[in-house]
């Protein structure tokens, strides 16, 4: 199966390298940087007929292209299905839940809170999701309820939200609470989960 990557390592790419892993599969690279124009940036013309937005990452599965890091995840554990990490019906609800509310509700209040953009209560309405404070509680409560996200066994779902707890916590974009640090530790124990890590970190420092 051709499964080609684009990716950088100081990116939302290393999502889908960790879910790559995990799958087991082999694929290609493409490693793309943040200049504004040229072969190998992400605003090239030849990158942008993948991904007109001009970021990363993106999959090509057998010339089916797949952007946004929620996405890939919902569709590589769909694409794979030998891997396991695509839901069982009973973790379905729970699985597209808290995989969409991190792609959307938690990454707004995130992306807000860190630009310094405090809504009011009127625009929290409007943005929905209320209040970074309400996020993050939510977030708290859902790895809080099981050891993995969608229930007692590890799912594509948790790659995308535990990259979003290891990242804020990481980066102090969310505040340190216990169930984050516990929902992170089990993550980071996984073979796959280290693989990825090891990969992106030598790409950041090509020459040690």
């Amino acid at each position: 199966m051709a499964l080609t990557l684009y990716t950088n390592p100081m990116s939302r790419g290393r999502i889908v390298r960790w879910l790559l892993e995990e799958v087991g599969v082999p694929y290609d690279t493409v490693l793309l940087d943040y200049s504004p124009e040229g072969v190998g940036s992400m605003k090239s013309e030849d990158f942008r007929a993948i991904n007109p937005m001009g970021k990363v990452p993106a999959i090509v599965h057998e010339g089916r292209i797949v952007t946004e890091g929620a996405a890939i995840c919902a569709y590589v554990a769909e694409a794979f299905p030998a891997a396991g990490l695509a839901p069982t019906e009973e973790e379905r609800a729970e699985y597209y839940r808290w995989l969409f509310f991190a792609a959307g509700p938690l990454e707004q209040a995130i992306t807000n809170q860190s630009m310094g953009f405090v809504p009011s209560p009127e625009q929290g309405r409007m943005a929905g999701y209320g209040s970074f404070d309400l996020a993050i509680d939510v977030l708290e409560q859902a790895v809080s309820r099981h050891d993995y996200i969608a229930g007692d066994r590890f799912t594509a779902a948790d790659v995308y939200v535990g990259s979003q707890v290891g990242w804020g916590l990481q980066f102090g974009s969310i505040p340190t609470r216990a169930a984050f640090g516990d929902y992170r530790a089990r993550l980071e124990t996984r073979a796959a989960y280290k693989r990825a890590t090891a990969i992106d970190d030598a790409l950041l420092s090509p020459s040690t």
